[in-house]
């Protein structure tokens, strides 16, 4: 694995592409829930919001298509489903989202405006920036992603240098599936879908044609941006472990995070953190509108596609914008619940080696994981009661994983059956 200055951009640009609202506000919450077993709901988050996208830009790195490649084995027309609900989904939440965090924590304390104003010059900042593609990623990973890191840094280690009252015990039960599943809430591993797309073209807009340059390089730059995600993540939940004495119970994730700025900045800590929140959520709303723009232009290849869907987009993101962070979380959830199964078996299925991802595999374990990820997204939609008493039947139902082992023997059952009937194949030639 080579690196690289090119590795090094590229690898800024994912990184920020990756980081946003949910990445800043999420981590100091878990941690200040988990307290003392701080490490415990660090691991399950490191293996939803770390490990899962970088899996999935490997799996990019390898396919060096769309997100269509993902799922195209199993069927054009799933697939093509696949993707424009992803697009719809990236374009009504996180990127809208986004723009909810930015009012709250970076306008909001210092201007007296609507949060539908923010949203309106937001989105036209995202606008100007996407709307010429080709520099795109240079911009991001050269200027934007150095002061993110550079304020990150501020705010996380000023921490280690700050007296608090003892930390409290855990708040939280299962502090490792709590972390696994407020990943989710990072949209991360269907952002590694998105995003790797961006990475795909603008690395080939570079000038690398090399299908073994491209790989090699994308494959570095997403161990970097992994890295960095690993050490701010690590320390924006020990952060909000060290405080989880200083704050009431109910306090909100944006209130903590502010908090935890006040306490370990001072005077400086607003203005710093509005800077840090503004650009966080600003490239990942880019890196959003980019991909899907891109995956447009790339299906309908008729002029001026891209900037429709660009437009398109951005409008989106204004009205729903406009809502509370924690009112787009709540519609996120039952929504996630169902897409999140289904793109994690695929990034896991499109890092194996090709006798493991056959058609007939991939179709048997993405038809178990929809089936089986259904109630758990339903009883959010129609009925709670009605949707509890089946998980009942469902082995790790109850904590949302009832997937899992459906999935796993779909995977087995479907690999053993083919390797069957490949060994019985020249017997009855």
């Amino acid at each position: 694995m080579k690196f690289n200055n090119e590795s090094l951009i590229v690898g800024f640009a994912l990184f920020a592409l990756f980081f946003g609202a949910g990445n800043l506000i999420l981590p100091p919450f878990l941690g200040f829930l988990a307290g003392s077993e701080w490490y415990l709901v660090a691991l399950g988050f490191i293996i939803s919001a770390v490990g899962l996208p970088l899996l999935g830009i490997f799996a990019h790195a390898r396919l060096q298509g769309s997100m269509f490649s993902f799922a195209e084995k199993i069927s054009p027309i799933f697939s093509m489903i696949f993707c424009v609900l992803i697009y719809i989904i990236v374009i009504a939440l996180p990127s809208p989202r986004t723009a909810a965090v930015t009012h709250e924590i970076a306008i909001a304390p210092f201007f007296n405006i609507s949060p539908l104003i923010t949203s309106i010059g937001y989105f036209l900042l995202v606008f100007i920036f996407v709307i010429k593609r080709s520099t795109v990623i240079n911009n991001i990973g050269k200027y934007l992603t150095p002061a993110i890191l550079i304020l990150l840094l501020a705010i996380i280690f000023s921490g280690f240098f700050t007296e608090y009252k003892p930390m409290s015990t855990n708040l939280a039960e299962l502090p490792i599936l709590l972390g696994f599943f407020e990943g989710y809430q990072t949209f991360d591993a269907i952002a590694a879908l998105v995003v790797g797309g961006v990475i795909i073209i603008s690395v080939k807009l570079k000038g690398y044609s090399s299908t073994i340059e491209i790989r090699q390089l994308i494959s570095s730059a997403a161990v970097l941006a992994g890295l960095s995600l690993l050490l701010v993540y690590g320390g924006l939940i020990f952060n909000g472990a060290l405080v989880n004495s200083e704050f009431p119970q109910d306090v909100t994730r944006t209130e903590l995070l502010l908090g935890i700025s006040l306490l370990n900045l001072g005077g400086v800590a607003q203005v710093c953190l509005a800077i840090l929140v503004a650009l966080a959520c600003f490239t990942t709303a880019v890196g959003i509108v980019t991909g899907t723009a891109d995956f447009m232009a790339e299906r309908i290849k008729k002029p001026h596609v891209y900037s429709i869907t660009v437009i398109m987009a951005c409008v989106v993101g204004i009205a729903v914008g406009a809502l509370s962070v924690n009112a787009i979380i709540e519609i996120a959830l039952p929504v996630l619940l169902l897409i999140y199964p289904l793109t994690i078996v695929l990034i896991l299925l499109n890092v194996m080696p090709i006798n493991f991802r056959t058609k007939f595999i991939m179709k048997a374990v993405v038809i178990a994981t929809l089936i089986f990820s259904l109630p758990d997204a339903l009883k959010y939609v129609i009925s709670e009661e009605l949707f509890a008493n089946i998980q009942l039947y469902i082995p790790l139902s109850e904590y949302g994983l009832g997937w899992v082992i459906p999935a796993t023997l779909a995977f087995f059952g479907s690999y053993f059956y083919e390797k069957s009937i490949s060994n019985r194949s020249p017997q009855t030639e």
